[in-house]
């Protein structure tokens, strides 16, 4: 039996706008927007720079995978927009495919180091943005595009285009139950 879709999930690399655009999609649906990078800060009580470097990426990773669980099983419709890295944790991968509508936000790494810029309050990008977002893309596209339902190249798009063309597949997308 198909029912309406009832959660959305942007995934996709640093950049590419899944928070922004993921707003105004939830503003066009009329749904509340989740952010799972946002909850992950409201939950540990400690703001982003200060979680990383006490816990490092192993303690933002395993927070991030008990907010994703919760944000997928959380009742009613939603906009969830999910950390870039959040889909490496094979059980992330998992829970979403599972809890709703995958939308891969996908940007050529060039377009992705302009919007990021010098990289500031990003840890993984310590090392040179162009350089990093290089390897963080292709390491995981394959992951981005295994849970994919639907893919939007975003290059040459603002966020509102992207929400409204995601707005426009999810009205006639239907989910199995």
């Amino acid at each position: 039996m198909n029912v309406p879709v009832q959660k959305v999930f942007l995934v996709g690399m640093m950049g590419v706008g899944k928070t922004t655009a993921g707003r105004l999609l939830a503003e066009k649906l009329g749904w509340p927007h989740l952010d799972s990078d946002e909850e992950v800060v409201r939950v540990a009580g400690k703001p982003f720079p200060q979680l990383w470097e006490e816990g490092g990426e192993p303690g933002f990773r395993s927070l991030e995978t008990k907010v994703v669980s919760e944000l997928a099983a959380s009742p009613g419709e939603a906009v969830v927009a999910l950390g870039g890295g959040a889909v490496l944790d094979p059980q992330n991968r998992e829970t979403i495919k599972g809890a709703g509508l995958v939308v891969w936000l996908r940007a050529d790494p060039a377009t992705l180091s302009e919007r990021v810029g010098d990289g500031r309050g990003r840890p993984l990008l310590k090392s040179g943005p162009a350089k990093a977002l290089k390897h963080l893309s292709d390491t995981r596209a394959p992951l981005y595009e295994s849970v994919a339902d639907l893919v939007f190249d975003v290059d040459r798009m603002n966020p509102r285009e992207v929400a409204e063309r995601v707005a426009s597949a999810v009205k006639g997308q239907p989910c199995a139950s």
